[in-house]
């Protein structure tokens, strides 16, 4: 664990009263300098070491409604929520409770993506913050015989670093692979507690992403689509419920039976939909720019043309969501 901004000093300066009268002036004069010096010292350590501090971590929501808006594509419901939710959140002082969301939908819609821009527009370094801490199921809690080691683990985990830093940000990835059980570890740092054992979770922020559940949605869009219906009157309310529920009941999901969804500790659970073609196209152009190539609609679009997409016939939604692309343009560039 990394404690934050402690100034480690070799030595120390004593000045005894033993002082005589005509030095006073002097000793005084030192003093002052010497505490201008320590602060300088001090601001010039938080310049350089990233610290639990408004120079490290300050939340910037034009820089999240910029990259929401112009970054992330076909994801108006999780747009939405997401810059309400965390604005809300970071402007409430006295928090109740953590912030948590739980991000839902196929891969390739964004869900990964949105959780680097919340980072990024809340921390100076963004995800190689100290205080953002990934996990991924199967590389950090991969065999079931050992859950009972991995929930000493992560509670200790994350005790350890909103001790170290309130202001700490935890994803886990691949909630729908994680062992049943395992998450309910920390269902107290995520409840209404004013703090526990002198800790308290209220400002720290906890994002969960997982497939479960996407089925769910790509019906729903569906139905919107083959009712004539446009993608953006798509609203929350028509997804959430449904969504918290399939999540809930699904065996094979982390979230199964949870006394997080029992006990309504998460805030949103915010869908994403499947991408259709056009926005393939948007992210394939912005692949482009990424790499360093001008952007070329034509080199775009016979990529896209090229991917898997649903109902088979009307080739509406794409199987795969932009997360193919960075190494599928490679091919065609």
């Amino acid at each position: 664990m990394r404690l934050t901004c402690w100034l480690v000093f070799a030595g120390f300066v004593s000045i005894t009263a033993a002082i005589e009268p005509i030095s006073t002036s002097i000793a005084v004069g030192m003093a002052a300098a010497l505490t201008g010096f320590l602060a300088s010292y001090q601001n010039v350590l938080y310049y350089f070491h990233e610290c639990c501090r408004p120079e490290w971590i300050s939340y910037n929501k034009t820089g999240l409604k910029y990259d929401l808006d112009t970054k992330l594509y076909g994801q108006h419901v999780a747009a939405q929520v997401i810059l309400k939710a965390v604005t809300g959140f970071m402007k409430n002082e006295n928090p109740k409770k953590p912030l948590v969301l739980s991000l839902h939908g196929w891969t390739g819609t964004g869900k990964n993506f949105v959780s680097q821009l919340i980072a990024e527009n809340l921390y100076a370094k963004g995800m190689s913050s100290s205080f953002v801490h990934l996990f991924t199921a199967t590389a950090h809690f991969p065999h079931e015989i050992h859950i009972d080691t991995y929930k000493s683990q992560l509670q200790e985990w994350v005790r350890g670093n909103v001790s170290n830093c309130p202001r700490s940000m935890f994803i886990f990835d691949e909630m729908d692979k994680m062992h049943p059980g395992l998450i309910d570890s920390i269902k107290p740092y995520l409840d209404f507690y004013d703090n526990l054992n002198g800790v308290s979770y209220r400002q720290a922020i906890f994002i969960f992403l997982s497939n479960a559940g996407g089925e769910n949605i790509v019906q729903v869009a569906l139905d919107f689509w083959k009712d004539g219906r446009e993608r953006e009157e798509i609203q929350l309310k028509d997804l959430e419920t449904a969504l918290s529920l399939s999540v809930f009941n699904n065996k094979n999901s982390g979230f199964w039976h949870t006394s997080l969804i029992d006990k309504n500790l998460v805030d949103f659970f915010v869908p994403f939909l499947p991408l259709e073609y056009k926005h393939i196209i948007q992210c394939g152009l912005a692949e482009m720019v990424t790499k360093g190539h001008a952007p070329d609609k034509k080199v775009v679009e016979t990529m896209a043309s090229e991917l898997n997409y649903f109902p088979k016939e009307e080739r509406v939604f794409s199987m795969q969501g932009c997360k193919v692309i960075p190494s599928r343009l490679d091919f065609y560039v």
